[in-house]
């Protein structure tokens, strides 16, 4: 069995989910396929919950108003009869009148993640109904039934492959089984989510759970390209990916893949293909647990990124230094991206500089302190290991005419990181695509 998941760009319009229902029922073997909400909807329903903890309830209305309006437009394209048209209609309008119920109530930010949940229960339910009126032995699995997070907010693997396996023996022979992304119940039984992208990781913990074929993240890019293709001319697609060269990339700024959603399927050593549903006969990007030798595959940016250095003569020889200039980050809750030592001084990148000053204040104890700001990590990934001679030289070289402010080499086998200015990033990734794709 596939697992098949629809971002919010490709359920759309009617059109785009009239698409994707073709897509799930293009082969005759079972599929679970997995939606996110229609675009822009989790953004209304924010803006909804923020109205709401204003209690500004005339806004909130507003937003809630103009939204059914537009999904009832979809319910006159979507579906050829009045029996499927009604159906669907008479759903929307309770999660609609469910919405303006909040109005009147004490709103905190579990009643938030009620309203965001509803993205996509009306988006699976809208799909459902339109697969039953084209005749699909299609069921509707509710996301609530069996994704769970435990009490570390981690998603809890055990009990999510129990509850699925129940629950597709309940429902047996069915073409399509069709489910929530995204959404999930804590440890307490509450309304939750997976964070945004979260319904990429969805995909990959029912895959992992039901030791799935392959599964597809189908979005509206044909794979995942060897630069950024909004920044940089002549990007194509890479085929192939080992699941850490993808993981490097979606974490320095590839935005087709959540940084965390393929880790169920690493370990489950499932593959994972990210599809586009605008063409769906493109080959794509394959991801597994097998390495292509000798190729570097691809470029990915990560912007927003400030430095900082810690200069000290005390280092040299003090035992204990790396560990409290660490704790200080530790103790503010902010990721170390990249790290450079010296024999009397380390440098650090982070992009969460939320707790910068606090940070800056606790490290002045131990030496002379120095932030950068406004710059950019230059990811290259590809088989990097130190043995491919003259790999990372190639990566220097196409670098030659952007000033540097740190390098990162070593730490993975899969890539060499350059921190540089915001400023010279288009030049310095047009300048890598050149190198090294050309």
């Amino acid at each position: 069995m596939k697992v098949m998941k629809f971002g919010g760009t490709s359920v759309g319009t009617p059109n785009r989910m009239k698409e994707v229902s073709k897509l799930v029922t293009a082969s005759n073997q079972p599929v679970v396929v997995v939606l996110s909400a229609m675009s822009g909807t989790t953004n209304s329903l924010v803006e909804i919950s923020n109205y709401l903890y204003k209690k500004n309830h005339d806004g909130a209305h507003e937003v809630i108003n103009k939204l059914e309006e537009k999904y009832m437009q979809h319910v006159e394209e979507l579906y050829s009869t009045d029996e499927w048209k009604n159906k669907t209609r008479q759903f929307l309008h309770e999660i609609f009148d469910y919405l303006r119920s909040f109005t009147k109530e004490l709103f905190t930010s579990f009643e938030e993640k009620n309203i965001v949940a509803q993205g996509e229960i009306m988006s699976t339910n809208m799909v459902i109904n339109y697969l039953k009126e084209q005749g699909v032995k299609a069921t509707l699995l509710s996301a609530l039934d069996f994704m769970r997070t435990d009490k570390n907010a981690e998603p809890d693997p055990r009990y999510i492959k129990e509850k699925l396996s129940e629950i597709l023996e309940q429902n047996p022979g069915q073409q399509v089984y069709l489910t929530q992304g995204f959404i999930c119940r804590n440890a307490y039984g509450e309304i939750d989510n997976l964070q945004r992208g979260g319904s990429d990781y969805t995909a990959s913990l029912i895959g992992a759970a039901i030791n799935a074929e392959e599964i597809q993240i189908w979005t509206d890019i044909d794979g995942m390209h060897n630069n950024d293709p909004r920044v940089v001319d002549g990007t194509s697609p890479v085929h192939q990916l080992h699941f850490e060269e993808a993981a490097e990339l979606a974490y320095f700024g590839a935005k087709i893949l959540h940084p965390t959603c393929i880790q169920p399927a690493k370990y489950a050593g499932i593959p994972v293909k990210l599809l586009n549903t605008m063409a769906p006969e493109a080959e794509g990007t394959t991801i597994s647990n097998n390495t292509e030798r000798g190729k570097i595959k691809a470029v990915a940016a990560k912007d927003n990124i400030t430095a900082i250095k810690i200069k000290s003569s005390r280092m040299l020889l003090a035992t204990g230094f790396l560990r409290k200039v660490f704790e200080i980050f530790e103790s503010n809750q902010t990721a170390i991206d990249m790290v450079c030592t010296s024999e009397v001084g380390v440098s650090m990148s982070i992009d969460n500089d939320a707790h910068l000053n606090d940070i800056i204040d606790e490290l002045k104890k131990y030496g002379t302190v120095t932030v950068d700001r406004d710059m950019c990590i230059i990811c290259v990934v590809g088989d990097l290991d130190w043995s491919n001679v003259g790999f990372e030289t190639l990566a220097t070289e196409a670098m030659k005419n952007i000033p540097v402010r740190m390098i990162s080499y070593g730490g993975s086998n899969y890539n060499i990181s350059f921190l540089i200015k915001e400023s010279d990033k288009k030049r310095a990734l047009q300048s890598l695509s050149d190198t090294l794709f050309k």
